[in-house]
């Protein structure tokens, strides 16, 4: 176990030199750049955030190089807290402090009243002990009820009263959370919640960077990083950030939903909590990106969804958790220990969707749980084309040339499927497989013959979307059942009602 100075005379002894945070943030990003492009270009520069590399993740670099207070901008579910806190991985693993400091005292430049006097009367043989990164990093969530004594410090009564001193004494003084974190980085998350008058009194920490605390006429100047998350929703809804303090934060950096579905499929699967201790769920990369293009969707849709609002990403991993929670709840009742998840599982997922999603008037009006419903089969129609043919392409001059003919003219006759939730996975297949002709129709349809192929162990699943895209085509017609589904002829239902 390496050993570490224990006095100040040993500090200096060993040639260690301080320098301020924002240095620090900057050497150690600097050397991790060097060792990535030396080493695994793989190796994130921040581990867990996807599909910010080209983006966020450049400017935040440009920011911490440039020594910038930062202040990250975006909807809710964009990463923002989580980036934040990644920030303390690039401090030190270790800095020297004077011992029982409040505000982790520079031994080599003290800066309250304690640390000075323990080392003007101790000198070198003044005690050292060494903080690690999570004392240096410092989080608070603004609400109204935030005060300045929470954030900046506030006479303490009963301190005075046991040291046997006056209120005027610098002793007397009841750090708070910002100058406790001196040396550090600290973040207030959601800054416009924070009420304007609290505001103000991080102007001087933001320019002088000293704080002032009641009457006090002594200034304890602080090094530290400031960091902030905001949503811009939040400047018409609960607040704004007053205009003084956001011209004092140097970086202003924009976040965002994953671009791609990649991107998205790979954030989900990694922040899905999917532990199950009975059947295991097999969830096909189909099936988890219907599950993202459902938020795509939603970011989409004007009409029934407010788009200040945002979607969270957190819509498709609570999605992504309650499809693994139905198909292994399937497997307990069939007895299999490794069902497949289908199309029709997606109806457990409504619950994570109607939760997450602000509704104008029209979708208010409609009900969340239509809107939900909707978005899944914007989504599944979606995948749909990515895979298959357009039913109603107009270049086929007879109906015969169309690949879905065989099985709509099937259902014309009269004919119908019915498909249960309790059938094992055997079962479904070989109910979709009774419809004639469906495998030809799926080969013939298919826009890359070959990308099927790839997931030939899916091939069930792909008989299902025909299915279901014929149904979101209006080309069949889909009867929920309270166990199950029946599709049958369109026209049919329509002449019977």
């Amino acid at each position: 176990m390496k050993e570490f100075p224990a006095t100040l005379g040993d500090l200096k002894r060993s040639g260690w030199r301080s320098k301020s945070v924002k240095d620090e943030l900057r050497d150690n990003l600097l050397a991790r750049i060097r060792g990535r492009s030396e080493g695994d270009l793989r190796d994130p520069l921040m581990p867990g955030i996807v599909g910010y590399e080209e983006t966020v993740l450049k400017q935040l670099t440009h920011a911490i190089l440039s020594r910038h207070d930062i202040l990250l901008l975006g909807l809710r579910g964009q990463g923002k807290t989580r980036i934040l806190r990644q920030l303390a991985s690039f401090l030190d693993e270790r800095i020297p402090i004077v011992t029982g400091s409040e505000v982790n005292d520079d031994p080599y430049a003290p800066i309250s009243r304690y640390a000075k006097e323990k080392i003007a009367a101790q000198g070198d043989e003044t005690p050292i002990e060494w903080i690690g990164r999570e004392r240096r990093y410092g989080e608070k969530l603004a609400t109204p009820d935030v005060s300045m004594a929470d954030l900046i410090g506030d006479i303490d009564p009963v301190k005075a009263f046991h040291q046997k001193i006056g209120y005027g004494h610098e002793g007397a003084i009841q750090f708070g959370i910002i100058p406790r974190t001196n040396r550090g980085i600290f973040v207030i998350n959601e800054l416009p919640d924070l009420q304007a008058r609290i505001q103000v009194g991080l102007l001087n920490i933001m320019e002088e960077r000293d704080i002032q605390i009641r009457s006090f006429r002594v200034r304890i100047p602080l090094d530290i990083l400031m960091a902030f998350s905001a949503n811009p929703e939040d400047y018409t809804n609960r607040g704004n950030i007053i205009t003084p303090l956001k011209d004092r934060i140097d970086s202003q950096i924009i976040t965002h939903y994953p671009k791609n579905a990649e991107a998205a499929m790979a954030i989900t699967k990694q922040e899905a909590r999917i532990h199950t201790s009975g059947p295991q769920p097999v969830i096909s990369d189909l099936i988890r990106l219907a599950i993202e293009q459902i938020a795509f969707e939603a970011r989409e849709d004007k009409d029934y969804v407010d788009q200040k609002s945002g979607v969270s990403a957190r819509l498709p991993i609570a999605a992504m958790e309650l499809l693994a929670s139905a198909v292994e709840l399937r497997g307990l009742l069939t007895g299999e220990d490794a069902p497949r998840a289908r199309l029709s599982d997606l109806e457990a997922v409504v619950p994570a969707i109607t939760g997450k999603l602000e509704l104008v008037y029209a979708g208010e009006q409609e009900g969340p749980a239509n809107i939900a419903r909707a978005m899944v089969g914007k989504a599944v129609r979606t995948v749909f084309h990515k895979l298959f043919a357009d039913p109603y392409n107009k270049k086929e001059k007879q109906p015969e040339e169309n690949p879905y003919y065989p099985i709509i003219s099937w259902f014309e006759k009269g004919n119908t499927l019915t498909l249960g939730d309790r059938m094992t996975d055997a079962q479904y297949r070989r109910a979709l497989e009774s419809v004639p002709d469906i495998r030809k129709a799926v080969a013939r349809a298919a826009l890359d013959p070959k990308a099927l192929e790839k997931e030939k162990a899916d091939d069930t699943l792909h008989l299902e979307f025909l299915l279901e895209g014929l149904h979101l085509h209006s080309r069949l017609s889909k009867e929920n059942l309270s166990e199950g589904f029946t599709y049958r002829d369109m026209m049919s239902d329509i002449l019977k009602d």
